[in-house]
């Protein structure tokens, strides 16, 4: 089981921004609970849970920690922006960290569908020293999704269709990023499923663009009994060394490879694989 945890920003006496009608927090809370439901209702293995499902308070470090201790895979701190711009910006934490790489890949789908799906100006990828970013214990990121104060901007956010834009690229983003497995239109058959014989659900355990940095994890995985190989993979003109721990031909053994290395303190991603 995959485990998102959504972030809606501020709430309760925090309003967040606010300008041309909105408050933040509402913005935020309605197009986190979108997330959650296309998420759910639309892949297998995907549990999505929301700091917060109401109009509540909760101080940053609630918030991270309740993430913590759930065992999050993916952390999504949801906002609106202000300050008289325009468009959509992402941010991951600008620390040095082992999952950086792996961060900002997620990111870079997310940030790409988000824009893709709404029509926002791009106003780039960013690093920042975000509480929400470098407290968390997962891979974690950051959306500003348009600006408050802005007449353009705030036009679209009092639109529900448009909120559930913004919803439906978080969610395309996060399902490129791991390879998620879309529900079949005439419901689950109730097991995880076998894949079709070309198919297969490679586990990566991280991507770098320094092959180096990508056998290290090689030499660290082996210490933990994790076999590895690399791969090459291409993307934007940029060649990444992932490290492949374990390919199967049934998702549900690439979850439990997947618990194994998270129990030994390596994060890792599915990625689907057809020959």
């Amino acid at each position: 089981m995959f485990k998102w945890f959504v972030d809606p920003g501020h709430g309760g006496r925090d309003l967040g921004a606010v300008g041309n009608g909105l408050q933040e927090k509402n913005v935020t809370l309605a197009i986190a609970k979108k997330i959650k439901s296309i998420a759910e209702r639309e892949y297998e293995g995907v549990q999505v849970r929301l700091s917060r499902s109401s109009d509540v308070y909760l101080s940053l470090n609630e918030r991270t920690r309740m993430a913590n201790s759930w065992g999050a895979d993916l952390f999504t701190s949801v906002h609106i922006n202000a300050g008289g711009g325009t468009g959509f910006e992402s941010f991951i934490y600008n620390g040095n960290y082992s999952r950086k790489v792996q961060t900002d890949r997620v990111r870079f789908f997310v940030h790409d569908e988000i824009v893709n799906q709404t029509g926002f100006r791009d106003r780039g990828k960013k690093q920042a020293n975000f509480h929400v970013l470098r407290e968390t214990r997962m891979t974690a990121h950051l959306t500003e999704n348009g600006f408050i104060d802005n007449a353009s901007d705030a036009s679209k956010l009092k639109f529900d269709a448009f909120l559930e834009k913004i919803a439906r690229g978080h969610v395309l983003g996060a399902a490129r990023a791991y390879g998620w497995k879309r529900k079949s239109s005439g419901g689950s058959s109730g097991g995880s499923g076998s894949s079709s014989s070309g198919t297969f659900y490679r586990v990566i355990t991280g991507s770098f663009k320094n092959r180096s940095n990508a056998e290290k994890r090689q030499q660290e995985l082996k210490k933990a009994g994790f076999d590895s190989f690399l791969d090459a993979d291409k993307h934007k003109g940029e060649t990444f060394y992932r490290v492949v721990t374990g390919s199967f031909k049934d998702r549900s053994n690439a979850e439990k490879r997947q618990g194994d290395l998270k129990q030994n303190g390596f994060d890792s991603f599915i990625d689907i694989y057809k020959k």
